[in-house]
């Protein structure tokens, strides 16, 4: 099983734990056990950091700054996975449906831009602004900005585009961005971990948090008192200049190697399974910076990867590369929360 170039923990914590077999650290955060009890003093002072830091920003301490048209931030309060990036590929399309013209801001997590922020276009290489800056772009055709000052890209696009609101990809604890509507998105099966903060656990804040956001979305199992969504794929696309569709259930019977660097690899490999096909698992870290060499085990079996995978992989893909774009299924009562949510920031000035 390869788990990509990020190590596990450090080694200082092989002495503590003794013969102990070690492995990636989010391995340990679905359960209290012994590595993750040890990280449990660092995890309170991640806590009270976060909170003293967001309370420093409500009283005023540290200055939040507004841009010129509404903010929705869609984020979620622990690492990895949640579903987030399908539903903003859904919301902004529904946006622009009823009218709108909604602009993303991101951070470029994993680019390396000599600056910032950047302009990203369907064609920007990943290597630059991030593999789900250009997955967004490509996804929702809407103008989108890369950056880690959050503030900063907003300002830059909004200068370019006549865009009347943003959606910030992941910024819920950017608390520099004055924000209008906080959407978060919590895994509807993992949920939050063993319940601590990060290193101990997956939480960047308190599960309290959830009772502050505008609208809470479990993805898969619902959460008690959120609004549901499925996220699924029943179609890959070859990363060949033929862009060839070919439904999941016809690769039954074939080898497949099934490659995914995104945060929660299980609910790929599941989705891929539930269609019937046999698969090997290769999960990598999380935006993993994919090469030529880390397919060479892969000669003469069908790659099935995750689209956010796929643009790190189209210069040097063959025949046998195949993507699964991600569906989001949201069912009509989540829509009536949104309209609503919506008019309340333009009080009801557009209608479908």
């Amino acid at each position: 099983m390869n788990l990509g170039r990020k190590g596990a923990v450090h080694d200082s914590f092989r002495g503590f734990l003794g013969p102990l077999r070690l492995q990636r650290i989010d391995h340990y955060w679905q359960s209290r056990n012994l590595v993750s009890l040890a990280l449990v003093p660092l995890s309170w002072l991640f806590c009270l950091i976060a909170w003293l830091r967001r309370l420093a920003y409500r009283n005023g301490l540290l200055r939040q700054q507004r841009l010129a048209v509404p903010v929705i931030v869609i984020g979620n309060i622990s690492v990895g996975g949640t579903g987030k990036t399908p539903l903003i590929v859904w919301l902004a399309r529904y946006l622009m449906r009823k009218g709108y013209s909604p602009g993303i801001i991101t951070r470029g997590y994993g680019g390396a831009a000599e600056s910032w922020p950047q302009a990203v276009e369907p064609d920007t290489p990943a290597v630059e602004v991030g593999d789900e800056a250009v997955l967004l772009r490509r996804r929702t055709g809407c103008p989108l900005f890369a950056g880690p000052e959050r503030v900063e890209a907003g300002r830059a696009l909004l200068a370019q585009h006549d865009c009347d609101l943003l959606l910030s990809d992941d910024g819920l604890q950017h608390y520099a961005l004055a924000r209008d509507l906080e959407i978060v998105v919590v895994d509807g099966v993992r949920r939050f971990g063993n319940g601590w903060c990060l290193p101990a656990g997956p939480l960047r804040e308190r599960p309290a948090r959830l009772q502050s956001v505008d609208l809470v979305v479990s993805n898969g199992a619902l959460l008690s008192g959120a609004s549901q969504i499925r996220v699924s794929g029943s179609s890959a696309i070859n990363l060949s200049g033929s862009r060839r569709e070919r439904p999941l259930e016809s690769f039954r019977g074939e080898p497949i190697a099934a490659v995914a660097g995104i945060g929660n690899p299980e609910r790929f490999f599941q989705t891929l399974e539930s269609r019937g096909l046999e698969i090997s698992r290769h999960p990598f870290a999380d935006h993993y910076s994919f090469s030529r060499e880390d397919f060479c085990d892969f000669e003469g079996q069908t790659v099935l990867m995750t689209e956010k995978d796929a643009v790190k992989c189209e210069s040097f893909a063959g025949d046998t590369f195949w993507y699964v774009p991600a569906d989001t299924e949201v069912d009509a009562s989540l829509q009536r929360r949104i309209d609503a949510l919506i008019d309340r920031l333009f009080d009801g000035q557009k209608t479908a």
